[in-house]
């Protein structure tokens, strides 16, 4: 059975942290505003988020090889958890500077620092005050559906993604894709979406698993 790949899910994970999740009431007054704007207001603001996803795999030929749904939950600073439930469970948790793995079908733990190492992914967008404007060129990408999009490409040579698209809808996060190195796209459809609700710090808390198998990626 196909795992989710590791640094896909970090890239994704924080660029998500880096908080376009914006109140409601504030996101509708921004509806009619110019996508790429829309972003960045987005990206200076943000508390929390919960939402229930879809996630699908493309591989290089365009079909689609494995589809994933589950929960998101996100507090900023440092914090999100993806609990992914169908068609298998999994988790990733990230809190204090790190980020846990857990595959339950390997009884397996794989923990990660959140640091530079990542190298030029949206990693680097985690603190909040790592300028957009110099580690991305930012496009308005028009509507598709009823949703706005923004194309994301990494200035750096060394980026693993090639780039990062963000779909924003009545002024609300609601989807993203992310196209690694490899040919793979990842694509994110949220729903659900809750912003700026409380949210039980248990849920970014991570123990492994007793009898679970750990490694430490650092």
């Amino acid at each position: 059975m196909k795992k989710i790949n590791v640094l896909t899910m970090i890239g994704l994970c924080l660029l998500v942290m880096t908080g376009f999740c914006e109140a409601k009431s504030q996101a509708k007054s921004l509806e009619k505003t110019e996508p790429v704007t829309q972003l960045k207001i987005f990206l200076k603001i943000s508390k929390s988020l919960s939402a229930d996803f879809k996630q699908v795999l493309i591989n290089e030929a365009g079909n689609p090889t494995q589809t994933s749904y589950g929960e998101f939950y996100l507090q900023r600073p440092g914090k999100f958890r993806w609990d992914y439930k169908k068609p298998f469970l999994q988790e990733i948790v990230s809190n204090a500077g790190k980020v846990w793995f857990y595959d339950t079908d390997l009884e397996q733990v794989t923990v990660k620092k959140v640091d530079e190492s990542l190298g030029s992914t949206p990693a680097l967008l985690l603190s909040g005050d790592v300028s957009l404007d110099d580690n991305y060129t930012m496009e308005g990408q028009g509507v598709d559906g009823d949703m706005q999009w923004v194309k994301l490409l990494p200035k750096s040579q060394d980026s693993s993604f090639k780039y990062v698209l963000i779909g924003l809808s009545k002024g609300t996060l609601a989807g993203m894709e992310l196209s690694d190195n490899f040919g793979q796209l990842t694509r994110i459809y949220f729903s659900n979406v809750i912003v700026n609700a409380p949210l039980k710090q248990t849920l970014f808390e991570f123990k492994p698993p007793k009898g679970a198998d750990v490694f430490n990626d650092n």
